[in-house]
């Protein structure tokens, strides 16, 4: 997603959603969401170890209003371990999501948190 603005904990961050150039297998499955709407409030940075924000999972019926809706929270975590560091990405609250949406949401970004890994991992790579 590319966002409107800096990563600034409490604040509101506005974008769209847009293909990744790392991996054209990725872009394929991003394109019939590229130029979405994305709306995600930063909830807490701790430089070079957390970075969490919220966010409405699997958002992207342009018909339906989501503000209402709870959020679902996302923790990156950098962790210093034998030989390099740990990412670990957590999303929670998809027990809060409505239930018509729930599994559907659940299921999507699943896929979604694999592929960004596979990109991270490609980035590193790259750049290690």
């Amino acid at each position: 997603m590319k966002l409107d603005g800096p990563f600034v904990a409490g604040a509101v961050m506005r974008g769209t959603i847009v293909p990744t150039t790392v991996d054209e297998e990725i872009a394929e499955h991003q394109r019939p969401h590229e130029g979405k709407p994305v709306e995600i409030t930063i909830d807490r940075i701790q430089a070079e170890r957390l970075f969490s924000f919220r966010w409405h999972p699997y958002a992207i019926e342009e018909d339906v209003d989501y503000s209402a809706e709870p959020t679902t929270l996302i923790v990156f975590e950098l962790e210093t371990v034998d030989g390099g560091t740990m990412l670990t990405i957590t999303e929670s609250g998809f027990d809060r999501i409505p239930v018509e949406r729930r599994a559907k949401a659940f299921a999507a970004n699943a896929g979604g948190w694999e592929a960004q890994l596979g990109l991270i991992e490609k980035y590193l790579a790259k750049t290690g």
